[in-house]
Formats: C-alpha cells, sequence, structure tokens
C-alpha cells in the first residue's frame, strides 16, 4: 500500500509536451510531488511527403500497417482520413497507441505483451509469411529493428518516415534555469530521445554537477541503456513499460533509501 504522499513537495520532471503530459502530471500530484512539465520532445508532420502519398494510394496492398506509438497513429490520421473495408490489418506497440486507435474507431489484430521492439518481432512473427506486404510509418529517429527483423523472414516492409522529433527552444532555457538552481528532484525519462534532448543542454551548459542529486526513472530497456550510456544511474525502471508504473517504481525506490 503506498503512503497518502509518497513525492510530498518533490519536484517531477515531466517530459512530454501540453496535451500528452496531463494524465502524467495528475498521476504526480496525486502522490503529493510537484509536476515541472518540461517537453524534452516535440513532433511535427514531414509535409512535402512524397514516399507517404505513394504508400497511401496503394494502401489496400498492404498486408499489415504497424502503428509504434500514438504520435504515429495521430500523425498518420493527419494525412489520411478515410478508412475503408480494404485498410490493411493493424499491428500497434503500447498501451496508448491502442487507445488513440480505439479512438479513431478502428481495432488492432495485434497488440505484443510487452511494449518494446524486441517483444514485438518475436511475437508478431507467426503472423508474417514470406512476401507479406508491410507499412511502417515511422519517425525520423525510430529505430529500424522492426523492419530489418520482418525483412529477414521475407517480408517486404516499406518504412516512411512520416514526422520529425524536435526539441522547443522555450524547453531549453526552462530546463538550464531549472537544473541550475537544482529545482529538481526526480528526472523521469519516457524514450531515448528525450534523454539525448536533455543530455544536449545538461552538456552544452556545463550541468552535470547538477544531477547528481537527483533520482532517475525510465519507461524501457532502451532508454535505461541510453542513459547508462551517458554515465547516469538509473534508479527506477518498472517491468511494465508505462508511466504509472514508472512512478510507482520510483516511490518504492524513495521509501527503500528514505529519500
Amino acid at each position: 500500500m503506498l503512503k497518502p504522499s509518497p513525492l510530498l513537495d518533490k519536484k517531477v520532471l515531466v517530459p512530454r509536451g501540453k496535451d500528452q503530459a496531463k494524465t502524467f502530471s495528475q498521476l504526480v500530484e496525486r502522490y503529493g510531488g510537484i509536476p515541472v512539465e518540461i517537453p524534452l520532445i516535440a513532433f511535427r508532420p514531414i509535409e512535402r511527403n512524397e514516399r507517404l502519398h505513394d504508400s497511401l494510394k496503394v494502401l489496400n496492398t498492404y498486408d499489415w500497417i504497424i502503428f509504434t506509438s500514438n504520435v504515429t497513429v495521430e500523425t498518420f490520421f493527419s494525412f489520411f482520413e478515410r478508412v475503408g473495408p480494404d485498410f490493411p490489418k493493424i499491428a500497434v506497440i503500447g498501451k496508448k497507441t491502442d487507445e488513440v486507435l480505439r479512438e479513431k474507431g478502428l481495432r488492432a489484430e495485434f497488440v505484443p505483451s510487452a511494449y518494446v521492439a524486441e517483444a514485438f518481432v518475436e511475437e508478431f512473427l507467426p503472423y508474417i509469411n514470406k512476401g507479406s506486404r508491410v507499412l511502417l510509418p515511422k519517425g525520423n529517429l525510430a529505430r529500424e529493428y522492426i523492419a530489418t527483423a520482418l525483412t529477414e523472414v521475407g517480408a517486404e516492409v516499406d518504412e516512411v518516415v512520416i514526422y520529425e522529433t524536435y526539441m522547443p527552444e522555450e524547453s531549453r532555457v526552462k530546463l538550464a534555469g531549472m537544473l541550475s538552481d537544482n529545482q529538481l528532484d526526480i528526472l523521469t525519462f519516457t524514450s531515448p530521445s528525450t534523454v539525448d534532448h536533455f543530455m544536449d543542454v545538461v552538456k552544452e551548459c556545463g550541468l552535470e554537477e547538477q544531477l547528481k542529486g537527483c533520482v532517475i526513472g525510465c519507461i524501457g530497456p532502451v532508454t535505461e541503456k541510453k542513459l547508462i550510456a551517458y554515465g547516469l544511474t538509473v534508479h527506477a525502471s518498472p517491468v511494465e513499460y508505462t508511466v504509472k508504473e514508472m512512478i510507482k517504481c520510483t516511490i518504492a525506490y524513495l521509501d527503500n533509501h528514505h529519500v
């Protein structure tokens, strides 16, 4: 049973944008913490996208379309609004991705048991035959693991970059200021890109010392690996890759170490 206010008065970095930060911040507040919303990552569609346009013209020839994030779903359907009966079968990674898809009136045929590319590939391979055609819309920084693994078993995979990832300038300024003043107690990271963008600011402003007193939590083994590569200690990394479990895992660490 969690204590009533296990995050009491601790300032928690919420690395998401306004639209995505709400439930994250509410969770922090529920446990007594003070959410500090600094979007470490933002997304913008790649507008003149000939490759996507070509794929949409032959959408009915694909057996599967894979959505790896809710951002991919939202961006894809900003380009493509009409879903006909010949829409490919849908596979998704992540609970939130599945929820956003359902909000659009669509249902995923395949959802893996764990929300990482490795688990997805292992469980999805039985659905793929030699010659299966797969459309994989993605961000500019996404890994190529899924496409490579499916191609190796004979699938024809079309990867289409539909959005790019960047760090808002106002976030850089706010983050540098708060770290300089030791105003953040708990740092949370939801993807490798959030780590890279965060560390860009840290290195640029020489703020490495300010991180030593912070508790660090993250979602997923790839994000954890990225943090470790920067020489940071990860204090909380849950088995289930959700924000809720990351917060619970962080609280457990604080309790065990009386931080």
